[in-house]
């Protein structure tokens, strides 16, 4: 079944659209850019071992590193709310292509960091067709770039 197998997919682009919807460009526009400093803290953070040090299973630890990943991408969001100006003043439903735009480079940022960085694959095993557009080490960094430039076109 095509939907179940990209459920996940859909599932996170619907709360970015839902997010952006209600809360505006800017949060939206605020989060991916709170998940890129994100990314780049996880990856390079030093501490793992001493944080994540007692626990045994790799189930454990993913979730763990994930539920890490969360508290350092709320405070990177939380640092560019108070930084970033809120300068579009606009209705729930107006600049509707926008959000959507939007909220796909955010979902694209949440599936190549799921592929290629976080351990999700320990909690769910998206679909084929995910996999073969998110999961090559060859396209990581080109899919990196499309949220940039959805960022400057937007």
């Amino acid at each position: 079944n095509f939907i179940y197998e990209i459920a996940y997919f859909l599932g996170v682009f619907g709360l970015f659209l839902m997010f952006s919807i209600f809360k505006g460009r800017q949060s939206i526009m605020n989060v991916m850019v709170g998940l890129y400093l994100a990314l780049l803290i996880s990856i390079e953070f030093p501490g793992y071992d001493k944080l994540f040090g007692g626990l045994e299973t790799e189930q454990s630890i993913a979730g763990a590193k994930l539920v890490f990943f969360c508290f350092i991408t709320f405070l990177t969001t939380m640092l560019f709310y108070r930084i970033m100006p809120s300068e579009f003043r606009e209705n729930r439903f107006e600049s509707m292509g926008k959000k959507i735009l939007l909220a796909t480079g955010a979902t694209i940022i949440v599936m190549i960091y799921s592929f290629h960085v976080l351990p999700v694959s320990e909690f769910l095993t998206p679909g084929t067709p995910l996999q073969l557009l998110f999961g090559p080490e060859v396209y990581f960094f080109w899919w990196l770039l499309v949220p940039l430039v959805i960022l400057y076109v937007v």
